[in-house]
């Protein structure tokens, strides 16, 4: 459990593109499932131009919000499946 949580906060700051490599922020925080500890959203950070355009959910403050289920691959950026969250 320690690990995962590690590997939690290595996600904050990175990157977020999609598998075309457009560009949609950064991870700026999580929000997670208290009782299970499972990732449900990452909560995007300075988000892009392009994603303003985009219809996608947000949280009560108007944080642009993206579906942890999205995410197709972690490593230097956060990749994730553009017709997942659409």
């Amino acid at each position: 459990m320690e690990d995962e949580k590690r590997f939690s906060r290595h996600l904050l700051g990175k990157t977020v593109v999609s598998k075309t490599g457009k560009r949609f922020g950064e991870v700026g925080d999580m929000i997670f499932e208290t009782r299970s500890g499972e990732l449900i959203h990452l909560i995007l950070a300075n988000p892009t131009a392009y994603t303003e355009k985009l219809e996608l959910e947000k949280d009560k403050e108007g944080n642009i919000l993206i579906p942890f289920s999205a995410v197709i691959a972690i490593g230097d950026f956060l990749v994730i499946a553009e017709e997942d969250i659409i």
